[in-house]
């Protein structure tokens, strides 16, 4: 704006003093200016309040977007976890007829165990029977074998013995007579040890009856070629029923 005189300025100012139109239109004159400045800046205000309502609706586009991508993902999760809960569902399901199988499964094998051990218990019973049967008719032909022979050597049977035992040792059948002693063990189908074993009873034999002839003799049905070999080479008499 430009300056104004000291003239110009005693006029003007005379001017407001003196007239009242003059006065009152340079006073509206102010006040529309005033408020042309005050409207500028509301205008300014709403255009910057509007810029930012505009920011805010893009953000809450891109956080309604974001929020929906989220439902989406949450849905496909909860389908995912409902096809789980039913896979697992038929698992515990599976699974329970698993158990009860192999309850039943261990049932049946506790009552086969019982069973075999039934059946094993009476195995060792007849094999008992069996073995006691067979040593008494071995010990009984052997016996009656044995007499003619010692009557025919003018011996005589001073006393037999079925299963005597000897310092813990048990001894199938001792003969004695006047001038023998006849140590016999009785196996159907003997083995090397068994033939030492015999030997060793035969001994203790010896230590109890010094001064007779001690004879160990095994008595069976099925002794090898091989086992009667070895036997007669460590002085074992044989038998064979």
């Amino acid at each position: 704006m430009t300056s104004l005189s000291k003239v110009e300025k005693e006029r003007l100012l005379k001017a407001l003093e003196t007239d009242r139109e003059f006065r009152y239109a340079l006073m509206g004159l102010l006040g529309f200016r005033e408020l042309l400045e005050r409207f500028s800046r509301l205008e300014e205000r709403q255009q910057k309040l509007e810029e930012r309502q505009l920011e805010l609706e893009k953000r809450q586009q891109r956080l309604e977007e974001r929020q929906q991508k989220l439902e989406e993902r949450f849905a496909k999760l909860e389908e995912r976890f409902a096809r789980l809960e039913e896979r697992q569902q038929k698992l515990e399901e599976r699974f329970a007829r698993l158990e009860e199988r192999q309850q039943k499964l261990e049932e049946r094998q506790m009552k086969l165990e019982e069973i075999v051990e039934h059946i094993r218990r009476r195995q060792d019973l007849m094999a008992l029977e069996l073995g006691a049967l067979t040593e008494s008719f071995y010990s009984k032909a052997f016996l009656d074998d044995l007499k003619e022979e010692i009557k025919i050597e003018g011996d005589e049977i001073v006393s037999r013995k079925r299963n005597l035992r000897i310092d813990g040792e048990e001894i199938d059948l001792l003969i004695e007579t006047k001038k023998k002693v006849y140590v016999v063990e009785v196996k159907v189908k003997p083995k090397r040890s068994d033939i030492g074993e015999l030997i060793a009873k035969a001994d203790l034999v010896r230590s109890k009856y010094g001064g007779k002839i001690i004879i160990p003799l095994l008595a069976g049905s099925l002794i090898s070629h091989e086992i009667e070999e070895y036997a007669e080479g460590k002085g074992v008499k044989i038998s064979h029923y």
